[in-house]
């Protein structure tokens, strides 16, 4: 992350993405597969690590193999051909985008971390500062209920961050600036498509 200023002067808190370049290594067409959609191939990978059916996949579209394999679907105007290289020059005109990825791992954290409890009395004599507390019920129904918040594995999880602002493109580098965080700690692979909620043009609430 870092800070840019924006016209009016103002600091804006922005994510720098790398976006592409992505090769077209499958198109699929509603006639043959039932849906159209791209399959983007991201990050050089050594042929030594890939089988020989993987291989041929990139060999008859000319490219390098690609590390990582992401499928995206198109829009109705959309008409992208297998072998194409996408940038980030296809967010031109693109004021929103949402960001998919994994965020970072916590390992098994306590209620308080993990759910944002307030915890036990600090004070007069208290055992209970970090603690969850009850969790179960009386004779009846005598049993923990489903979904009750208690210590346990926490981050590691795919999300989506929605509606993310987008204030630069780097056509030269392959950058996206974004208004905000994403999932996922620093060199993470994340998936960037145009907003579903927020199109291009409407203006901010």
């Amino acid at each position: 992350m870092t800070q840019v200023f924006d016209q009016n002067g103002h600091r804006v808190a922005v994510t720098v993405i790398e976006v592409g370049p992505c090769v077209v290594v499958q198109r699929k067409t509603a006639a043959r597969d039932g849906y159209d959609a791209v399959q983007l191939g991201f990050g050089d990978q050594k042929e030594s690590r890939m089988s020989k059916p993987a291989l041929a996949r990139f060999s008859r579209i000319e490219t390098a193999p690609k590390r990582h394999l992401k499928e995206f679907a198109l829009e109705a105007e959309e008409d992208i051909a297998e072998g194409a290289t996408l940038t980030v020059s296809a967010f031109e005109g693109v004021d929103y985008v949402d960001v998919s990825g994994v965020t970072k791992g916590r390992g098994f954290q306590g209620v308080v971390k993990r759910h944002r409890m307030g915890g036990g009395p600090k004070t007069h004599g208290g055992h209970s500062k970090r603690r969850a507390g009850a969790i179960g019920q009386c004779a009846y129904p005598a049993r923990v209920a489903k979904g009750q918040r208690m210590p346990g594995h926490m981050g590691r999880v795919k999300v989506t961050q929605q509606n993310l602002k987008v204030i630069d493109l780097d056509g030269e580098n392959n950058l996206m600036l974004v208004n905000g965080a994403v999932p996922g700690p620093a060199g993470a692979i994340v998936y960037v498509r145009k907003a579903l909620k927020k199109k291009s043009g409407t203006a901010e609430s």
